[in-house]
């Protein structure tokens, strides 16, 4: 069967802030402009926010530009930061509080606001509609589409209906191809067709690799007693050890709710490291069991987070189309905060795609203005200014790194005369199992701590399981024939989600994937050892179910 198109001015794949700034920002120019513009957004998930997954302590620099009168329109940022604390956990029992004069100024909140991003998705996802913005979910874009001369020419959705095995059902349905004069690519961290664009392309050239961290969080009801609305909690140290780094959050929003996660850097070398169980022994520490002995886990989620900043931020612009968002990298990791830098990163991209069109342009040229747009922005400042965090985490540790971070942000605003680098793949960074004595973490109690399935059946994910498995192996035998003898197969360990398992059989091991359980945290795509997992989008509207995350 022929795939039906539909044609727009522009589509953009992902409605997330970036994706859905990006049309709000289009739709509010051609309105100022009395011009009509086609603008479809198609989204992965059942709904809008389904797949959001974030800390998060929003920024508004980019809302208040966006919707200066947001607070009027009832966006759902509610709870604004009254106090932070920053911990270095010492041991399972001990930690030091840090003086907020000592602490980046990076990391300082006032201003911000606590907030659910999937909520406040939905709730851009309502503007764009009201100013006349085609919003699709449940649709995969899964194919890119070119024109004869190389230039981008839309997307195709994935076909619907196929089994296992690859064959039409009786529910089979062709996708569609969305055709557009530029298309958008605001996917998320780790982007399937941004990757794709990326080597097409070229566009990492002259970038440094690009650094990536694992965020697992959880949504608790706890007691009203021990509710303090506005109080945020960042930290570091233990559990995490070696060259393992990572830190923690614990943000009190509204209705007596906390948020609780850890970010685990993916330049971890031990292979026995699980982000999971050391997320959940974190938790048992007194600086974060305080607020949630008695509580009540109500959600579960994961995601991976792009961190390289500046550094190893791709070209952005090819013909036909821009990268925005965490699909480029513009998160601020000394700020750990991308909703804002997403945001402004695809309003720069709105404009620039607008002018093109409103002086005649029929798509399909590179909009090389956007580089100078950019590079004029707020955006481009606030990601200079910390070019240096992340680099110096990695060279020189959690405290020596700390240290150097306080210096150049609070005594040289950012502006050192030099720029560390690390150019070091973070799956590359996993060394033999045979250096390591395998971590034994203690079983979880059911109040505090859990084990990996009860985490994901609070996460709503569900995938249509006759379907063709969508995290697909390059090479079938290499995760036994490699994986396991060199590095004791880490994806049984990286995975948040129970996806990846070595089963002993009568014949011997097997390697399994639970597809089923994906939470489309991207952490297999990027830290196989070998490189040989690819993630590709499932069957539409699967994959987490994400309530107030």
């Amino acid at each position: 069967m022929e795939r039906e198109a539909m044609e727009f001015d522009v589509v953009i794949v992902g409605a997330g802030p970036s994706g859905l700034a990006t049309a709000c920002r289009l739709m509010q120019k051609a309105q100022e402009a009395e011009q009509e513009l086609a603008v479809c957004v198609v989204e992965k998930g059942s709904e809008v926010g389904a797949h959001i997954l974030s800390g998060a302590v929003v920024e508004p620099r980019a809302l208040d530009e966006l919707f200066p009168d947001w607070k009027e329109r009832g966006a759902p940022l509610n709870t604004a930061v009254t106090e932070d604390q920053i911990f270095l956990l010492k041991d399972e029992e001990k930690a030091q509080k840090l003086p907020n004069g000592l602490v980046p100024k990076t990391m300082h909140n006032h201003g911000n606001y606590i907030a659910s991003v999937g909520n406040l998705c939905r709730w851009l996802a309502e503007q764009a509609e009201a100013l006349g913005v085609e919003v699709f979910p449940g649709f995969t874009a899964s194919e890119v589409l070119y024109n004869d001369d190389g230039s981008v020419r839309g997307v195709a959705t994935g076909d619907m209906g196929i089994g296992m095995d690859g064959a039409p059902k009786d529910s089979y349905m062709p996708g569609m191809e969305l055709l557009a004069k530029y298309t958008v690519f605001s996917e998320g961290c780790r982007g399937h067709l941004g990757k794709q664009l990326n080597t097409q392309f070229d566009l990492s050239s002259e970038a440094d690799a690009q650094h990536y961290g694992l965020g697992i969080k959880e949504l608790w009801d706890i007691d009203p007693a021990l509710h303090q609305p506005g109080l945020v909690l960042h930290g570091t140290g233990w559990p995490l050890s070696g060259n393992t780094s990572g830190g923690f959050f614990l943000y009190h929003t509204d209705n007596n709710q906390v948020v609780v996660g850890l970010i685990v850097d993916l330049n971890y070398d031990n292979p026995y490291v699980s982000p999971f169980d050391e997320f959940q022994r974190m938790k048992h520490h007194p600086v974060l069991r305080q607020y949630l002995e008695g509580g009540n886990r109500v959600s579960y989620g994961a995601r991976a987070i792009t961190k390289g900043g500046l550094n190893a931020l791709p070209k952005m612009t090819f013909p036909g189309g821009l990268l925005v968002g965490c699909d480029a990298g513009t998160l601020n990791f000394s700020k750990i905060k991308g909703t804002h830098t997403a945001m402004k990163s695809g309003m720069l991209a709105a404009e620039s795609i607008f002018d093109a069109l409103s002086t005649g342009c029929e798509g399909g040229k590179e909009l090389v203005d956007y580089t100078d747009r950019f590079k004029e922005s707020w955006l481009y400042d606030e990601l200079y200014r910390s070019r240096n965090f992340g680099p110096a985490l990695h060279k020189f540790g959690s405290i020596s790194g700390g240290a150097f971070n306080f210096v150049d942000q609070n005594l040289f605003g950012g502006k050192l005369p030099f720029t560390l680098h690390d150019n070091h793949e973070d799956f590359a960074q996993l060394k033999p199992a045979d250096q390591f004595t395998p971590i034994d973490y203690d079983k979880p109690d059911g109040k505090i701590s859990f084990d990996k399935l009860s985490s994901v059946f609070l996460s709503n994910t569900n995938h249509e399981e006759d379907q063709p498995c969508h995290l697909q192996l390059a090479n079938v035998d290499l995760p036994l024939s490699k994986n396991l003898p060199v590095y004791a197969e880490p994806a049984q360990r990286f995975c948040p989600a129970g996806v990846y398992e070595v089963v002993e059989d009568e014949g011997g091991p097997r390697f399994q994937i639970n597809a089923q359980n994906c939470l489309h945290c991207k952490t297999c795509d990027i830290k196989d050892p070998s490189q040989n997992i690819t993630w590709v989008t499932p069957e539409g509207a699967g994959g987490p179910n994400y309530p107030n995350m």
